[in-house]
C-alpha cells in the first residue's frame, strides 16, 4: 500500500484508555506514530506502530491493543478502509509471542467476566434495562405498537419460548414501530422487537427462533459480560464495590450494550439455546438462520440491524439447516394470530 496517505483519517474509531470506563470517539492521525485524538483535536495517546497487536474481536471489528500501554487500553475500528490503512503500517500486528500474550490477556479478562456476571444484582439489571430501553427509543422512535390482537399473539409466542427455555416469568414483550429489523432482549428481561423484523419474517417459527436466540443471551447474561469486558478497570472496580448507582454509569452501560457486538462464542451459545428451545417446541430450528440470511442481502448495512449486531456466517446457517425436520409440535400461532402479530402496528 502506498505511504502517501492523508495525515488525518476522518472515519471515527473507539478508544478505551484502560484506566477509566469512558468510551472515547476518536480520529486517527498517521505519522511516525499513531496519534489518537478526540474531536477537539486533543491527543489522547501516541502509539508506536510496532507496539500494536491484534486482539480478539467480533466479526467486522478490528480491535488493537498496545504492548507498551495500559493492559486494558484498546482501539476499536469498524471502518474497513481505516482498518486496512492502519494494519498496513503495523509490522508486528500478528507477532506470535505477543499475540499469545494478548490472547491470554483477553481470555483472562473473559474468565473474569464469566465469574463476575452471576454476581451482578438483578435489581441493577432491571434498572439498566429501563435506561437501555429509553436510549433505544430516543435513537429509533418511541412509538409502541399496541394493537390488542397483535399484543395477545406476541405474548403467546414469547410465553412459549420463555417456558421452553426455562426463563423467569417476568418477560415483557414490546414491539416498536421502526424500519430497522432488530430484536433486543434487554437486561432485566424486557424484549424489544422492531416492526421491520416482523415484516421480514415468513412465519411465526422464524420470529420465535430469533426471540429464543435473544433469550439465550439473557440466560447466559451475555450483556453483563459485555459490560465487564468493555468497561475498563474503573467499571470493574464499580462492579466489585457496588458503586453503580450513578446515572453516568447507567448511561455508559446502556450505550455500551447498544453499540457492542457479542463474541463469536456468545453467538454460538445463543444459537444453541435457540436450537434447543425450538426442538423442545417441536418446531424447526432453521428459522433463525433463514431470516438472518435474507436480511444479510437486503439490510446488511443498516445501523443497529440484527445482522450487524449478530453477524451470520454460513456455517451457523448450515448448522441450523442440518437440524431441520418434520415438525412434531403444534404451530406456535394460528394463521389468524400470525396475521394479527404482523399487523400489531396498525393504528386504531
Amino acid at each position: 500500500m502506498p505511504h502517501d496517505l492523508p495525515s488525518h483519517i476522518t472515519p471515527e474509531a473507539i478508544y478505551f484508555d484502560g484506566t477509566s470506563s469512558r468510551r472515547h470517539r476518536v480520529t486517527l492521525s498517521f505519522g511516525e506514530r499513531l496519534l489518537i485524538q478526540n474531536f477537539e483535536g486533543e491527543t489522547l495517546a501516541s502509539w508506536a506502530f510496532g507496539d500494536l497487536r491484534r486482539a480478539d474481536a467480533p466479526s467486522g471489528i478490528l480491535r488493537l491493543c498496545n504492548i507498551a500501554a495500559a493492559p486494558l487500553a484498546r482501539l476499536e475500528i469498524r471502518d474497513p478502509g481505516l482498518a486496512a490503512q492502519l494494519t498496513a503500517r503495523c509490522t508486528g500486528l500478528d507477532a506470535s509471542a505477543s499475540a499469545r500474550h494478548s490472547t491470554a490477556r483477553i481470555v483472562g479478562w473473559s474468565l473474569i467476566a464469566e465469574r463476575l456476571a452471576p454476581l451482578m444484582p438483578r435489581s441493577f439489571e432491571q434498572r439498566l434495562g429501563v435506561v437501555v430501553e429509553q436510549q433505544v427509543k430516543t435513537l429509533f422512535g418511541d412509538r409502541v405498537c399496541d394493537d390488542p390482537a397483535g399484543q395477545a399473539a406476541l405474548a403467546k409466542l414469547v410465553e412459549a419460548v420463555r417456558s421452553a427455555g426455562g426463563l423467569d416469568d417476568h418477560v415483557v414483550p414490546v414491539v416498536l414501530s421502526s424500519g430497522i429489523p432488530n430484536a433486543l432482549a434487554l437486561p432485566g428481561g424486557k424484549v424489544l422487537m422492531f416492526s421491520a423484523l416482523l415484516a421480514a419474517a415468513n412465519d411465526p417459527d422464524e420470529i420465535a427462533a430469533v426471540i429464543a436466540h435473544e433469550f439465550g443471551h439473557v440466560a447466559h447474561r451475555d450483556n453483563i459480560k459485555v459490560l465487564i469486558h468493555n468497561g475498563g478497570t474503573s467499571f470493574l472496580i464499580g462492579l466489585l464495590f457496588g458503586d453503580l448507582s450513578g446515572s453516568g454509569a447507567l448511561v455508559f452501560a446502556s450505550q455500551t450494550l447498544i453499540t457492542s457486538s457479542y463474541s463469536r462464542d456468545a453467538e454460538r451459545d445463543a444459537d444453541t439455546f435457540s436450537i434447543e428451545v425450538m426442538q423442545k417446541l417441536g418446531r424447526s430450528p432453521k428459522g433463525l438462520g433463514e431470516l438472518l440470511f435474507r436480511l444479510t442481502g437486503k439490510q446488511g448495512g443498516s445501523a443497529l440491524d440484527i445482522v450487524s449486531s449478530h453477524p451470520l456466517t454460513e456455517d451457523r446457517r448450515d448448522r441450523m439447516r442440518s437440524l431441520d425436520g418434520v415438525p412434531s409440535g403444534p404451530p406456535l400461532l394460528t394463521g389468524a394470530e400470525w396475521q394479527a402479530l404482523r399487523a400489531i402496528c396498525k393504528r386504531s
